[in-house]
């Protein structure tokens, strides 16, 4: 009879250490790359979407860019289903006919966050049209306190006092951003922007968002269906809702010079850019933590400010800084959170 050869104990305890080490060491780098890239989309969501509003030449409709953003996230959604969950092309079509076909009510139930995203990303263009860059990436982290307060009211979340004070300085410092009167060189380019309706926009924009990102939560963990299974239900239903937005808002402009009017290479970076947005959001929650997602949006807000003062004459002042490191202050004391300390094992060998 053959003698199994056993394993010495500390050789297996050095594999799975090593193990660990490594699993840590990957989970480090993808957060690092989520990180890097959801800091530059926002950054450069915020300054493309400005530029698209504001330079020379032909507009397109933004119902359309809308519409279209919907349709690329929807196919990159069915090439990850396929990809991650899927096991063939018919076991991916019987997936997609289970999940969406075979369950109308529960697709239906999206409609809500999938109308409301609809009007927000519409809104969205109105603010830009009539922001500078930076005031609008300032202002719209007021989404911050419109998803706390739709938190408290919908899943019965309860904030901690740092939350609370976090969520007071925001308002302060957005405030304070609004009342500096600072533009761009892009306001003489087009001089029918008016501050007013882009600050209106902004703020039903973040209600919108508050709302809209509770409420699919909401869904998200009352159902055991992907994130992405649930962001093709949500394209699925936005596509329609999109074209009769289109429909009802720019349909004598889209008749007269057709859907794509205004379209060129740029537009067609704008739309995969905003597409991705959602796509990214995803990513944070799955790899990243509160504190890199506010550290990202912190960053953002900087990059956005430093590029609006070199190509768009951005001219700061001091009530804008202060503003905006307000904001930037109340997003971390927001997303912190104390750790609990490992327990002294020194103490429990001595017990």
């Amino acid at each position: 009879m053959v003698e199994k050869e056993e394993i010495p104990l500390d050789y297996t305890g050095v594999v799975q250490e090593e193990t660990a080490q490594m699993n840590q060491n990957r989970n480090s780098f993808i957060k690092g790359v989520t990180l890097f890239i959801l800091t530059f989309q926002n950054a450069l969501l915020a300054l493309s979407m400005r530029y698209a509003r504001t330079r020379p030449g032909d507009m397109f409709f933004s119902s359309t860019a809308v519409v279209m953003a919907e349709i690329v996230k929807l196919f990159v959604c069915f090439g990850l289903v396929y990809k991650t969950e899927s096991l063939s092309w018919k076991h991916f079509i019987s997936q997609i006919d289970k999940t969406i076909v075979k369950q109308p009510m529960d697709t239906l139930k999206v409609c809500i966050p999938s109308l409301v995203y609809l009007i927000q990303n519409n809104l969205l263009y109105v603010s830009t049209s009539n922001l500078d860059a930076a005031t609008y990436q300032v202002t719209y982290q007021l989404k911050i306190f419109t998803t706390a307060v739709f938190s408290v009211l919908i899943l019965k979340r309860k904030l901690l006092k740092h939350q609370w004070v976090a969520l007071f300085v925001l308002i302060v410092g957005v405030v304070l951003v609004q009342l500096n009167n600072s533009t761009d060189k892009s306001t003489a380019t087009r001089p029918n922007q008016n501050r007013l309706i882009g600050i209106g926009a902004a703020f039903i924009a973040c209600w919108l968002s508050g709302f809209a990102g509770v409420f699919f939560e909401k869904i998200l963990k009352g159902a055991d269906i992907s994130i992405w299974m649930r962001n093709i239900q949500l394209s699925v239903v936005s596509i329609p809702l999109g074209f009769i937005v289109c429909i009802v808002t720019d349909w004598t402009n889209i008749r007269n010079h057709g859907f794509f009017f205004g379209y060129d290479w740029y537009v067609v970076y704008l739309i995969c850019l905003q597409a991705a947005g959602g796509l990214i959001v995803a990513m944070v929650v799955k790899y990243a933590d509160n504190i890199l997602k506010g550290f990202a949006t912190s960053l953002a807000i900087i990059i956005a400010c430093v590029f609006s003062m070199y190509f768009f004459d951005f001219k700061i002042s001091i009530q804008f800084v202060v503003g905006g490191l307000l904001v930037m202050s109340s997003i971390f004391l927001y997303s912190y959170t104390k750790e609990k300390k490992p327990p002294n094992t020194n103490t429990i060998l001595k017990i």
